[in-house]
Parts: C-alpha cells; sequence; structure tokens
C-alpha cells in the first residue's frame, strides 16, 4: 500500500507465515499449508474516520458468519474482535490503518483463523480449530474465499448501516451479560459485562468504559 502497488480488492494469501503479527505486541502462529493467513486491502476513504471499531466489527462477524455454516452453535466475538468457539480462540484479526490528513484511505485487515491445525503449543492450550471443532478438513484456499466473500457483505452492510453491525456484534459478545472477574493494572474487580459501543470501548454495569488493553480476565482468556 505504501509502495503504490496494491489497490482496494486485493486479497493476500500466505501458505506460510513466518512473522505473524497478533494484538498488541502479540504474535499469530500458525502450521504451515494447514490455516488461513490472509490480508484483505479495503479502499476505506468511503468510511468515516471514526469508524474504524464498526470495521473491526463487521470483519468478526464476517468470520463468525462463515465458522457458523460448518458448526452452528458455540460461537462468540470476543472483544474486540477475536473468534471463539466455547472457550477457546479460533479466528484472530488485525487491521492497520491508512490515514493520510483528514482521509482514511486503506485499511490492510489480516485474518488468521485455525482450520486443520490439530495439535497447538502449550502456551496456545485455548487456541482450538474448525477441524478439531467438525472433524472435517478443509482447503484452505477455498474457504479463504468464503470467508472473503462474508467479509465483503459485511462490510457493504456497514457502509448502509452501522447500527446493524454493532447490534449484530453485541448479540454475539463473548460473556455479554455474565459475571466475570476482570483485572485492571493487577486489581481484580468482579462485575457484568453490557455492550460494546461505536468507539469500540467495552462497558460494564457501573458504567464504566475500557479501551482494548485496560482490563483483562483475570484467568488470561484475554
Amino acid at each position: 500500500v505504501h509502495a503504490g502497488l496494491a489497490s482496494g480488492g486485493q486479497v493476500y494469501f500466505a501458505h506460510q507465515q513466518w512473522a505473524g503479527k497478533g494484538q498488541r505486541g502479540k504474535t499469530w502462529v500458525s502450521e504451515p499449508g494447514q490455516n488461513i493467513s490472509m490480508s484483505l486491502v479495503l479502499d476505506s476513504r468511503a468510511l468515516p474516520i471514526s469508524g474504524q471499531f464498526l470495521l473491526s466489527a463487521a470483519v468478526s462477524l464476517g468470520c463468525l458468519k462463515t465458522a457458523q455454516q460448518y458448526e452452528t452453535e458455540g460461537w462468540k466475538v470476543k472483544w474486540p474482535n477475536d473468534l471463539y468457539w466455547r472457550d477457546r480462540k479460533a479466528a484472530g484479526i488485525l487491521i492497520e490503518n491508512i490515514i493520510r490528513g483528514k482521509e482514511w484511505s486503506f485499511a490492510v485487515i489480516g485474518v488468521g483463523m485455525n482450520l486443520n491445525q490439530d495439535s497447538f503449543p502449550p502456551e496456545l492450550s485455548r487456541a482450538v480449530s474448525l477441524k478439531q471443532i467438525t472433524r472435517r478438513t478443509f482447503d484452505p484456499l477455498l474457504l479463504a474465499g468464503e470467508l472473503t466473500i462474508a467479509i465483503a457483505i459485511q462490510i457493504e452492510i456497514l457502509k448502509k448501516d452501522p447500527e446493524t453491525i454493532l447490534r449484530a456484534f453485541n448479540q454475539s459478545l463473548y460473556k455479554r451479560s455474565e459475571k466475570v472477574t476482570l483485572k485492571q493494572e493487577n486489581h481484580p474487580f468482579e462485575t457484568r459485562i453490557e455492550r460494546v459501543n461505536a468507539e469500540g470501548l467495552l462497558e460494564i454495569e457501573d458504567g464504566r468504559r475500557f479501551r482494548v488493553g485496560e482490563v483483562e480476565f483475570v484467568d488470561g482468556i484475554w
């Protein structure tokens, strides 16, 4: 994108990824040839610069709907945008935005989804693949095509009706309306998750709001 060699609508698929990025400086680990590791280039000039979280929400819903084609139950979206099956992570999203002046020029949407990998390192004990869930083996390229279409559909909905995206995101929000123990700066507290707002802030029952990285689950899920 920065070199002017990419354009909106292009998708880059990696059969092997050796320097995968995750949220907040973490890494994304994937066995060669087994999973989806791809980047979608979006011309984001039609979207308001304030809507960066809603794009993330739309992408996570595309991942959710793709996974639900193969297993209907158990899926949730964990704030801000991870795909979870029960209490295990199946996909992660990282979006890098290119903003020039006051214009949101491009968004590079990185998606990693576990498809056929049937074992993970001990430090990734919460990871799960679609194969482990369904007992089926998938063609990563074919499923990447399905995922791309699903994401594109959600982005078109976002352009027309952002509230629909936010409402669907909250309907699928992991641990919503449940009592959880969160930790802020090493201070744990019990609360109930209410919703995520359009700016991407997590709202809890006492009215407080948190940005990504300000709180985490005590048991390490976040």
